[in-house]
């Protein structure tokens, strides 16, 4: 994308009638478009016209729209066209994101919505033309599944990304299928007849994590009685997967940089640099953003990652696949290999809420084959057995668990005051909501205030509606 000026400005008279993406065909799908431009602050009236998913503010290289702003974070915001509209989020900026008077983690920004980032104030203008891109009509992509519209998209830029040499960053929550895309890539790739090495940087000891990408040489440090050939090496005409990429220790960064840079590395104690020929395929739960936001990631590692980034939605936002993916499990943990999962646990299954995602889903269909009772499946789900889990999942797993059930105790107390409840809990009220959000508790909320008496939470929403902040 390329910034332009307020000429633009006489295209955005009409609104586009769908304001998020929608499937036209089994082979192409509409993208809504939409403007952003700077009504006020140092850079008006810089404007920017979308040319795909995201559109990202900051003042940082990189961004769509580069502010000049000081008091705008290197990645302050992002603008995502999703199926239900325009959905602005925030990036852990120092200052904060306002939309309609209100400071947000996220929400959905409608035609004329004013955005206020640090001294700069964005409107946000939708379009009339939307753009219209192909869509895989498989609904696979080697091992991975989804016959969704957002799965087939994905799919598409895959099989477009996988012959190249493109380093590729692959975002998602925890049990989207990283390591399976990833894996996929390199066997649609040049590299497929070379090794697929993967390295989890979230479970590898950081004192040991050099010595284990780079090597060593005997001597080099007290234990290293061999020589030791690192998994850059290792990957030598294939592809290295680095698992978890937001773990790396920060003091790393630098060298993985240079490695993936340059395509060479240097093992611990030796002064040779040795040639690799690898590929880098990169994942992590987190949006890297607002790690460099925090100073916890380089910003130029995170460059040189997002060549191509690919991002896998959770499962709850493509609940369509659900069915498919557990007839999938059903029949890999029968003996019948054609034998499909009865109605009675497919309808359980629909009721999840999946925060594990496919992996939990297909915990839960495991247990099903092993306690015969289907229906219950749906009652059981928060029962899985973390043993099976990594210790940082099973942790995300019960912190999340525990905020939810926090949360609508706090709530209750509170009649659903969102101000009330924060300042009960010490919390910043922004922070409060962005939680209810994220635990998808604001439609509870409304829900037990719509009755009584709404306070703080419907006031909210009324405000933020009148003042053209939702569609």
């Amino acid at each position: 994308m390329a910034a332009s000026t307020s000429a633009r400005a006489r295209t955005h008279a009409t609104v586009v009638v769908v304001p998020g993406t929608r499937e036209i065909s089994r082979t192409r799908y509409e993208i809504a478009r939409f403007a952003v431009t700077v009504v006020r602050g140092v850079d008006a009236p810089a404007s920017l016209e979308s040319s795909g998913v995201e559109l990202t503010v900051g003042t940082a290289d990189g961004n769509d729209l580069k502010l000049s702003d000081p008091a705008v974070s290197r990645h302050h915001c992002v603008f995502a066209v999703t199926t239900r509209g325009v959905e602005l989020r925030d990036l852990d900026s120092t200052n904060g994101t306002t939309l309609g008077g209100f400071r947000i983690n996220s929400g959905y920004a409608g035609h004329g919505a004013l955005v206020k980032v640090g001294e700069t104030t964005l409107r946000v203008d939708l379009l009339a033309e939307p753009l219209r891109s192909p869509v895989s009509q498989e609904d696979r992509f080697g091992a991975v599944l989804g016959r969704s519209l957002p799965m087939r998209r994905l799919f598409e830029i895959a099989g477009q990304v996988a012959p190249s040499e493109a380093t590729v960053l692959i975002e998602g929550e925890t049990g989207t299928g990283k390591s399976m895309l990833a894996e996929a890539i390199h066997g649609a790739s040049r590299r497929a007849g070379g090794p697929f090495v993967v390295v989890d940087c979230a479970a590898m000891p950081p004192q040991l994590m050099e010595s284990e990408l780079f090597g060593h040489e005997a001597g080099a440090f007290t234990g290293a009685q061999v020589r030791r050939t690192g998994l850059f090496e290792a990957a030598a005409g294939g592809t290295l997967f680095l698992d978890e990429i937001g773990e790396l220790p920060l003091e790393l960064q630098p060298k993985l940089l240079r490695a993936i840079e340059r395509h060479e590395v240097r093992r611990i104690g030796s002064t040779e640099r040795r040639h690799v020929d690898v590929r880098v395929i990169a994942a992590t739960h987190r949006d890297l953003r607002r790690e460099v936001n925090r100073g916890a990631f380089r910003s130029d590692l995170w460059y040189r990652l997002n060549t191509v980034r690919l991002v896998i939605p959770p499962l709850r936002e493509r609940r369509e696949d659900i069915r498919m993916l557990a007839a999938h499990f059903y029949g890999q943990m029968m003996p019948d290999p054609d034998a499909h999962p009865p109605a009675e646990l497919l309808d359980a299954l629909m009721r999840g809420d999946w925060r594990g995602n496919v992996r939990e889903l297909a915990s839960a269909v495991r247990r099903a084959l092993i306690t015969g009772d289907q229906a219950a499946v749906g009652e059981q789900l928060e029962d899985t057995d973390e043993s099976t889990l990594s210790f940082r999942e099973a942790k995300e797993r019960a912190t999340g668990s525990w905020e939810r059930q926090y949360l609508l105790k706090l709530m209750a107390r509170h009649a659903w005051n969102v101000s009330q409840a924060a300042r009960a809990a010490r919390m910043d009220r922004s922070h409060l909501h962005g939680l209810l959000r994220r635990h998808e508790l604001l439609e509870v909320g409304r829900a037990e205030t719509r009755d009584g008496d709404a306070g703080d939470l419907r006031r909210q929403t009324t405000r933020g509606e009148s003042e053209g902040d939702g569609t």
